[in-house]
């Protein structure tokens, strides 16, 4: 597996104006072989970047030695891809569309999509009927899927705070409906423990369906005032040795993206040695 950190991860990674430059030799000295891009409708790569402009970008990361094989977008928060407004829903997915396109002209193989959101804590004020959603996702999947398999790029659902596939039988059962070898899940270890799941079993479940993965921790101090949080890796409650067991039974050999957030001084440090012990086989 390929120890990976997120764009996100960067000082300035979550207002997406980290220089690519930068990015690349900050994940590199702080000991991961691998970064993962992330795109946006504005800022240092968005989806109105040229493809001169990610020709340039491909042979910064053939000059770092780092694995980029990946692009994550968080668009489907601030444009639903299952919105009640039908010209949401449009833009939602004309931006993933121009993402996959750039996905490609970057040389990546796999592309993160947030299928849409139902209801959130990150988006409270998105209120969507739940068959309506799965009617509208199906149709932004297929979409998508003619672009995804017309360039050559994975699309990938993650499993994330925004109401939809919950069960991981669901959730294989909505991506063998397609019957593309071009559609998985972008399965995030922390998140699913934020709704009472066991990760090993979702990873068990999910098999082969899974094409990439995130990391990060959760804790969760359930009681009467209910507090919880993500937290630095093996802080939390992630089995994290069951997990990455799971990942190695289903024979995932691909990138392990640490998507910790916001960043602090010493957080990739940080980051980084907990990822060297939660990769060692147990």
């Amino acid at each position: 597996m390929i120890k990976s950190i997120s764009y996100w991860s960067m000082p300035k990674g979550l207002e997406n104006t980290e220089s690519i430059t930068s990015a690349l030799a900050t994940a590199k000295n702080a000991g991961f072989a691998g970064l993962e891009l992330c795109i946006g409708p504005e800022g240092v790569l968005n989806t109105a970047t040229t493809q001169a402009e990610c020709a340039d970008i491909r042979q910064q990361i053939d000059a770092s030695g780092l694995v980029v094989e990946t692009l994550a977008s968080g668009m489907s928060w601030g444009v639903n891809p299952v919105s009640n407004d039908p010209a949401v829903r449009v833009k939602a997915v004309e931006l993933h569309e121009a993402a996959l396109e750039r996905a490609a002209w970057l040389g990546c193989s796999a592309m993160l999509f947030v299928p849409g959101v139902v209801n959130s804590p990150i988006a409270p004020d998105e209120r969507v009927r739940y068959d309506h959603a799965l009617e509208r996702v199906s149709d932004n999947v297929r979409r998508l899927l003619d672009t995804a398999e017309r360039v050559g790029v994975d699309l990938c659902l993650e499993n994330v705070w925004n109401g939809l596939f919950y069960s991981p039988v669901e959730f294989a059962q909505f991506i063998d409906s397609f019957g593309s070898d071009r559609l998985g899940v972008y399965f995030d270890v922390g998140n699913v423990l934020g709704y009472q799941q066991y990760p090993p079993h979702w990873i068990e479940l999910l098999g082969s369906r899974i094409k990439r993965v995130h990391i990060k921790d959760f804790k969760d101090e359930f009681g009467w005032e209910g507090r919880y949080a993500f937290c630095d890796l093996l802080q939390g409650q992630v089995p994290f040795p069951e997990t990455m067991a799971a990942l190695r039974a289903i024979g995932y050999d691909k990138t392990i993206v640490a998507e910790m957030m916001p960043w602090r001084p010493d957080l990739l440090e940080v980051t980084s040695r907990a990822m060297d012990t939660i990769l060692v086989p147990a």
